[in-house]
């Protein structure tokens, strides 16, 4: 069983930048399609950034595309997220997951189509 474990939330002011972690244990991400989510207050999870097995391709939300960057390094068996330019819409809860299950795609945007979850980690961006 996969456990994943963020790291790197924090307060930063508006335009800063903060670098998240999502280590892997338990198992090999090696295979796994794997994303990032939010949560901000009041508001439903949703998707940030996607990054297929080998981390050559990846996807965005428009909310954050050209200030977030997604990348992974297999040997590590960890994933991050780079955001810069932050702004205070950014502030929430931000999780990484993985998909375990078989796939025939190369990244998954939808909650759902992930199998491991880590616990979260607060992103608090002051204006």
């Amino acid at each position: 069983q996969v456990q994943l474990l963020e790291s790197g939330g924090g307060l930063v002011q508006a335009g800063g930048s903060l670098r998240l972690s999502c280590a892997a244990s338990g198992g090999s991400i090696n295979m796994y399609p794997m994303g990032w989510f939010r949560q901000g207050p009041g508001l439903e999870r949703e998707f940030v950034a996607a990054i297929n097995w080998s981390g050559g391709s990846t996807n965005y939300a428009d909310a954050v595309k050209g200030r977030f960057t997604i990348s992974r390094d297999n040997a590590k068996n960890t994933m991050w997220l780079q955001m810069n330019s932050l702004k205070p819409e950014d502030t929430a809860v931000y999780y990484c997951a993985a998909r375990a299950r078989s796939y025939s795609g190369t990244y998954y945007d939808a909650s759902g189509e992930y199998d491991y979850w880590g616990q979260g980690t607060q992103v608090t961006v002051s204006s």
